[in-house]
């Protein structure tokens, strides 16, 4: 049955519960990027997404028979609460499968707002199976999260106030896809008003569904997802959304979990905001296109499509955005296992600022030290390769291996048979550019270093720990060294943690 999406979205009654978001400018980044970056604030909807605009739309439009009998949807979590809010402002019953790996805050949200909350499966597609079973057998209506015309259209509204907000040239909208829904409304409405602008979709690369059901021209169902995004954690997209993404999207750009949590980090600096890892989708896209296309001076919008982060997640995005702004490399250098070698190294590292130094003593002809420098790109950690190489330093560049950024970076050490007379210490000092190769030349060179660990952290004081090895003759030697070192430290040889593992 033909829809005239245009019709709709002029018609779609979202504003009972939605507001007008703002088109924000993003100073940091559009002066990075060299072109005019506008943010889509659906962060800042009372439901922290753009989900209530359809699930709303939809469910006010029911006729009153079915409404009253109550509503049903399966979500990863944003899309539950916008079916809650409407239903609390309609009064009726809302039950909302989730899949148990949504985040906490998402299910509190749903909880909070009076939505009956069921947990099953481990995707979206397997609450989306159980959930049209349970429509069946309570009587009630299904809310689809996407693949629905008045769905559609309520998201579609986005797109209406886009063109409102700003009416000068605009070269893009950039917009996240999980199921299609949002960029179905937005090209829908978009393309028919100013079919200049290009309407740019952005999926992660591990839940890429719309990506592969183009390339294939018929809807591909993936046999797996990424969870990282779990607001786009969908395997198939929809059958309307599929017909309206071939018809409006210019491209899909694919994005992968370094890119996501940089694009995080880049809206953080800009708005003091947080956006959840589908939310940034579209900002991570912008950048991937300013990066391949080289534009300049041009006007890019990004829609910020969901602010429902897992504080615990934090951690992680703030350590992988370094490598997502392509800031950070990690490398591994052998040097010889001498005196004055570890010297020799810091040499060629010369002002550079580390983020990591990791070491321990396993062998006696070589040392291999895991180590993590601030760059300015990746050529810039190609010629790291060849300074440290040209001064017989073996290297091999991590700064892309997986494993590495998941796990070995967390466990270089373990116990060493030539760790002799090892004294264990922790030291604090101000952290600032150098200080750390400050304090790695103030150690005697005496005294073997036989551990070394560091991360920068981003706080204001830096921690090492240290394993020297000192003879029990020259104890007093080392103690007067620790007291002209100037550094707040503590005796750790006998912590039984280490004891345990590293001694």
């Amino acid at each position: 049955m033909y829809c005239d999406y245009l019709v709709q979205i002029l018609t779609a009654r979202v504003y009972d519960v939605a507001q007008e978001t703002p088109l924000d400018y993003a100073r940091n980044l559009s002066l990075r990027l060299n072109n005019q970056l506008f943010l889509k604030r659906e962060d800042m909807q009372s439901v922290f997404s753009f989900k209530l605009r359809g699930a709303y739309n939809k469910m006010v439009n029911l006729p009153k028979d079915l409404l009253e009998r109550g509503v049903i949807a399966a979500s990863a979590g944003n899309h539950a609460q916008g079916v809650a809010l409407a239903a609390h402002r309609l009064q009726t019953r809302a039950i909302i499968v989730m899949p148990v790996t949504t985040p906490h805050v998402k299910i509190d949200a749903v909880a909070a707002l009076g939505g009956e909350v069921v947990l099953y499966g481990n995707t979206y597609d397997d609450a989306y199976i159980y959930a049209r079973q349970l429509e069946t057998q309570k009587g009630l209506t299904f809310i689809h999260p996407f693949d629905d015309p008045d769905v559609i259209a309520g998201q579609g509204t986005i797109g209406m106030e886009i063109l409102r907000q700003y009416q000068k040239p605009i070269e893009a909208i950039f917009v996240a896809i999980g199921g299609g829904g949002l960029i179905s409304g937005i090209g829908a409405y978009v393309k028919r008003l100013r079919p200049e602008i290009k309407i740019i979709g952005v999926e992660p690369v591990d839940a890429n569904a719309m990506y592969q059901s183009i390339q294939a021209g018929h809807r591909v169902r993936l046999s797996q997802v990424g969870l990282f995004a779990d607001g786009v954690a969908v395997r198939e997209v929809g059958a309307e959304t599929f017909r309206l993404c071939q018809q409006y999207v210019d491209e899909i750009i694919l994005v992968d979990t370094d890119d996501i949590c940089a694009a995080i980090k880049d809206v953080f600096a800009d708005t003091r905001s947080i956006l959840e890892p589908a939310g940034a989708l579209a900002i991570a896209g912008a950048k991937a296109y300013v990066e391949r296309t080289q534009i300049q001076r041009q006007t890019l919008i990004a829609v910020a499509c969901g602010a429902n982060m897992n504080f615990s997640r934090l951690g992680f995005v703030a350590e992988r955005a370094e490598f997502g702004e392509r800031r950070e490399a990690i490398f591994a250098v052998t040097i010889p296992e001498a005196r004055g070698s570890l010297r020799q190294f810091c040499a060629c590292i010369g002002q550079r600022n580390l983020t990591e130094f990791n070491y321990r003593i396993a062998n006696a002809q070589e040392a291999h030290i895991f180590v993590g420098m601030q760059i300015e790109n990746r050529a810039d950690a190609m010629k790291i390769v060849a300074d440290f190489t040209a001064n017989g330093l073996k290297t091999l560049d991590l700064t892309d291996d997986e494993l590495t950024k998941l796990h070995l970076r967390h466990m270089v050490g373990g116990h060493s048979p030539l760790a002799e007379n090892e004294l264990l210490y922790r030291f604090e000092f101000p952290e600032r550019p150098g200080a750390l190769m400050q304090f790695v030349t103030s150690i005697a060179p005496d005294w073997n270093i036989s551990l070394f660990h560091y991360r920068n952290h981003g706080a204001d004081y830096g921690r090492i720990l240290v394993g020297m090895q000192v003879p029990p003759h020259e104890m007093d030697e080392w103690q007067a060294f620790l007291l002209t070192l100037g550094y707040r430290y503590w005796d750790e040889s006998q912590n039984p943690a280490y004891r345990l593992f590293l001694a």
